[in-house]
């Protein structure tokens, strides 16, 4: 059982014998609104990613260039309410942890090249520079990734500093990822 398993099974065990004492066995059960699955982050880390595209500047944009570098891609939706969230909380922790070999890299996967534009239009004048992070648009043609199919919006993966995926999120960041994530820069 990794670190996240073994923390969470701890946690709902405190706490169902808080609240009921013959709660116990009903913790090792999962719960019916449990959080979304999650890749746990396993004693060898999982795929070397690559990604190269053009970024929202146009300028070109690749994984290699932040090489060394703790990195969070998160792909998203400009439409997504629940990206937008997520994109709000990450450029906070950005902004607070870019000086610490950490990079947020951001990869839209809207269908139309204007809607993407649009949503970096917004961005300029509603985000300030210092929690501006690379975008990337996943529809371009000259963009690569092998992050392979997402379903869900947004989607974060968390990458060591060889870029070996140690988390795979879809849906909303959880707390123990923040604190897996800070505890990565170190």
């Amino acid at each position: 059982m990794d670190k996240r398993a073994f923390l969470q099974v701890c946690t709902a065990t405190t706490l169902a014998a808080a609240v009921h004492p013959f709660a116990q066995a009903q913790a090792q059960a999962p719960a019916a609104n449990a959080a979304p699955a999650a890749s746990p982050a396993a004693a060898a880390p999982g795929p070397r990613h690559t990604l190269s595209g053009t970024s929202s500047e146009g300028k070109p944009i690749m994984l290699t260039d932040f090489a060394g570098k703790v990195c969070l891609v998160s792909f998203f939706t400009a439409g997504c309410a629940l990206c937008t969230n997520e994109l709000r909380l990450m450029r906070e922790f950005y902004a607070n942890n870019r000086q610490r070999d950490f990079v947020l890299l951001g990869v839209n996967m809207d269908e139309k090249n204007a809607d993407f534009m649009q949503y970096i239009d917004l961005l300029k004048v509603s985000v300030p520079a210092e929690q501006r992070f690379p975008i990337a648009w996943r529809n371009a043609a000259a963009h690569q990734d092998s992050f392979g199919a997402i379903t869900r919006r947004p989607t974060h993966f968390v990458l060591n500093r060889q870029h070996q995926q140690v988390l795979r999120r879809e849906g909303n960041f959880q707390p123990t990822d923040w604190d897996d994530l800070w505890a990565s820069l170190a």
